[in-house]
C-alpha cells in the first residue's frame, strides 16, 4: 500500500498533478477555487501557472500546450462563468482529439441545485464534448478522479476531461496516496488487431495500380511518423494529408503530394477522385475532406484504420475497416509491403502540381503588385523560418493559407482548430505551444477577426516574458465569410467589413515590440525583423482587401468540381 498523509483537498489536487508530471497549468482565479489558488501559493516553484487573461484563452493555451508537447494540457478555472467559459474550448479538443483536463471549481455539496451564486451545472453541459466528466464532492474522491481524468483523457483516441470540484471538498482534509490509473472495467482504448484484415489490406495494397495513402492526426497522436515514412517509401505510395494532419510528414518528402479537401491541393484531390484504392489512416472523412461523399474517390476501394470504431463507417462506406492504433497497424503493413513502381502515377500527381502553379500559385495576389498577399506572407515566412518554425493559425483565409503554403521539417509543427474552426483560438493555443516547446520558434498567424477575439491574451504574453512571434493579417474584412459571399451570394458582403484600430499601438502598450508593413517591397525585411527579434514580436501586414483563397471546392460539391479562380 502506497504511503498516505492526511491533506486538505486542494493540496491532494496539486500532488496528484504533480504525480502526473503536470508540472504546467493555465489558469484564472475565482471564488470558488480559492482554496486551490492558496495551495499553489504553496507549490509555485512545482508547478508554474500561467495566468491568462480569460478563461477560454486558458483552455486554448492547454490545447496548444498538448499539441505542441504530445503531454496532457491542464486548465483550471473557478464555478459558474468562469467553467462555462472552457466549454468552447472543450468543445473544440473534444472534435480535435486533443487531451486536455479541465479542472473547474464548484459550490459546495449542500448548495448543489439550489441555483447557488456562480452556480452551473458543468457535468451535464459538457457530457456530449467530452470523454469522461466527474464531479467530485469530497476530498478523499480527488486523487482517483485525477488519476482516471489522465489515464482516459490520453489513452486510446485522446480528448478533453472535466473534474468538477466543490469548494467543500477542497478545504477539507483527507488521507492522500497516489495510484496512477492503468486499467478502467470496460474501456479498453488499445484495441487487438484482426490480423487476417491487415493480410486483406497487404493484397489489396499490392495490388493496387493507383493507391493513395491519405493520413490524419491519428498518426502524430499514435507517435507513428517515422513508421508511416518507412511504410510509404517500401510501398512507393503517394501520401496526402488532412488539415490535422499537417507536419507529420515533412513537405519536401518526394512522396508527399499536399493536402486534401475543400481547400486542398490540386493533386492531392484529383488523385483522390482517380485513385483506385484509398489506404486512409488516423481521420474521420469529415466532409471538408470528401465533399459530396456520393461522388467520393469513385473508383476505389477504401481501407480505413482507426482507432476509434465510431469512426468507422460513419461518414462513407468503407471497403475494409480496421480498428487499430495507426502506428500497430501501420507496422504489420511494412512487414508485408512490396515496391511497386507506379509511374504513371507519379507522372499525374507532378501533372497535378504544374497545373495547381499555372492556374493558381502563379497568378495569385495583387498582378498590380501594389498589395501584399496572404499567399506571400506565407510563402516568405516559411523562407524565413527555414521551414523550422511551429506555425499555430486562427480560421478563416489565415489558416487554409498557412495550410497551402507552410513548410515543414519537423511533425507538431502546425496546430490549428480543425473540427470546430473556433477562430480566437490561434493566440491563446500559441502561447500554450510556447510555453510547453519554449527551445522552438513558434509563430501565430491570425487574422484581423480571430485576433480580437482572443487579443487580450497579449497581457498574458507579457507578464510570462513569452518569446511568441505573432503575424496579423489585416485586410479590414472578416475574410473567409466575405469570400463566400462574393462567390455565392453576388458579393454582398453584409457586416464582414472591420474597422480595426492600431494593432502596433496595442501590441507597444503591452510591452511588445511591433511594427506595420503594407508595401511588398518592404515585407522579406519585415519577416526578417520577426524572425530576428528577441522576446516576443507582432507584425502587424496590411494585405489585399478582397484576397481569395484558391483552390476551392464548394461545400457539398464533388471533389472533382474544384474551382482556381
Amino acid at each position: 500500500m502506497a504511503n498516505t498523509k492526511k491533506v486538505k483537498g486542494a493540496e491532494a489536487l496539486l500532488l496528484s498533478l504533480i504525480a502526473e508530471g503536470a508540472d504546467i497549468i493555465f489558469g484564472y482565479p475565482g471564488g470558488q477555487v480559492i482554496p486551490v489558488y492558496d495551495s499553489l501559493y504553496d507549490y509555485s516553484t512545482r508547478i508554474r501557472h500561467i495566468l491568462t487573461r480569460h478563461e477560454q484563452g486558458a483552455v486554448h493555451a492547454a490545447q496548444g500546450f498538448a499539441r505542441a508537447t504530445g503531454k496532457v494540457g491542464v486548465c483550471l478555472a473557478t464555478s459558474g462563468p468562469g467553467a462555462t467559459n472552457f466549454i468552447t474550448g472543450i468543445a473544440d479538443a473534444m472534435l480535435d482529439s486533443t487531451p486536455i483536463v479541465c479542472i473547474t471549481g464548484q459550490v459546495p455539496a449542500a448548495m448543489l441545485g439550489s441555483d447557488a451564486f456562480q452556480e452551473a451545472d458543468m457535468v451535464s453541459m459538457t457530457t456530449p464534448i467530452t470523454k469522461w466528466n466527474f464531479q467530485v464532492t469530497s476530498a478523499s474522491e480527488i486523487p482517483g478522479a485525477i488519476a482516471k481524468a489522465f489515464y482516459i483523457a490520453r489513452s486510446g483516441r485522446p480528448g478533453p476531461v472535466v473534474i468538477d470540484i466543490t469548494k467543500n471538498a477542497q478545504i477539507e482534509e483527507a488521507e492522500f496516496s497516489y495510484e496512477p490509473c492503468t486499467y478502467l472495467r470496460s474501456y479498453l482504448p488499445t484495441p487487438i488487431i484482426d490480423h487476417s484484415a491487415i493480410d486483406s489490406a497487404i493484397d489489396m495494397i499490392n495490388s493496387a495500380a493507383k493507391p493513395l495513402l491519405i493520413i490524419g492526426q491519428g498518426i502524430k497522436l499514435s507517435n507513428a511518423e517515422q513508421e508511416l515514412i518507412l511504410f510509404a517509401e517500401r510501398g512507393n505510395l503517394p501520401i496526402a494529408s488532412t488539415l490535422m494532419g499537417i507536419s507529420a510528414v515533412p513537405n519536401n518528402h518526394p512522396l508527399f503530394i499536399g493536402n486534401l479537401g475543400m481547400h486542398g491541393n490540386v493533386a492531392a484531390n484529383r488523385m483522390t477522385q482517380d485513385s483506385d484504392l484509398i489506404i486512409a489512416i488516423g481521420m474521420r472523412f469529415s466532409d471538408r475532406i470528401t465533399g459530396d461523399v456520393k461522388s467520393y474517390a469513385p473508383n476505389a476501394k477504401i481501407i480505413h484504420i482507426d482507432i476509434d470504431l465510431a469512426e468507422l463507417g460513419k461518414n462513407l462506406r468503407v471497403d475494409l475497416p480496421i480498428k487499430a492504433d495507426a502506428k500497430e497497424a501501420i507496422q504489420l503493413l511494412t512487414e508485408g509491403i512490396k515496391h511497386v513502381e507506379r509511374a504513371d502515377w507519379f507522372t499525374f500527381a507532378s501533372d497535378m502540381d504544374a497545373e495547381e502553379k499555372r492556374e493558381v500559385t502563379d497568378n495569385c495576389g495583387d498582378p498590380k503588385g501594389e498589395y501584399i498577399s496572404m499567399a506571400q506572407v506565407v510563402q516568405q515566412l516559411a523562407i524565413a523560418e527555414e521551414s523550422n518554425a511551429i506555425i499555430v493559425t486562427d480560421v478563416g483565409q489565415n489558416q487554409m493559407f498557412s495550410a497551402l503554403y507552410s513548410r515543414f521539417n519537423h511533425t507538431r509543427s502546425f496546430i490549428t482548430s480543425g473540427g470546430l474552426g473556433t477562430m480566437g483560438y490561434g493566440l491563446p493555443a500559441a502561447i500554450g505551444a510556447k510555453v510547453g516547446v519554449p527551445e522552438r520558434e513558434v509563430v501565430a498567424i491570425m487574422g484581423d477577426g480571430g485576433f480580437q477575439m482572443n487579443i487580450q491574451e497579449l497581457g498574458t504574453i507579457m507578464q510570462e516574458n513569452l518569446g511568441l512571434k505573432m503575424i496579423v493579417l489585416n485586410n479590414s474584412f472578416l475574410g473567409m465569410v466575405r469570400q463566400w459571399q462574393e462567390l455565392f451570394f453576388d458579393a454582398r458582403y453584409s457586416f464582414t467589413n472591420l474597422a480595426n484600430p492600431d494593432f502596433v499601438a496595442i501590441a507597444k502598450a503591452y510591452n511588445i515590440n511591433a511594427a506595420q508593413v503594407s508595401s511588398p517591397a518592404e515585407l522579406n525585411k519585415a519577416l526578417e525583423e520577426l524572425v530576428n527579434a528577441e522576446g516576443s514580436y507582432l507584425l502587424e501586414i496590411r494585405v489585399m482587401a478582397q484576397e481569395n483563397i484558391f483552390p476551392m471546392v464548394p461545400a457539398g460539391a464533388s471533389l472533382s468540381k474544384l474551382i482556381y479562380k
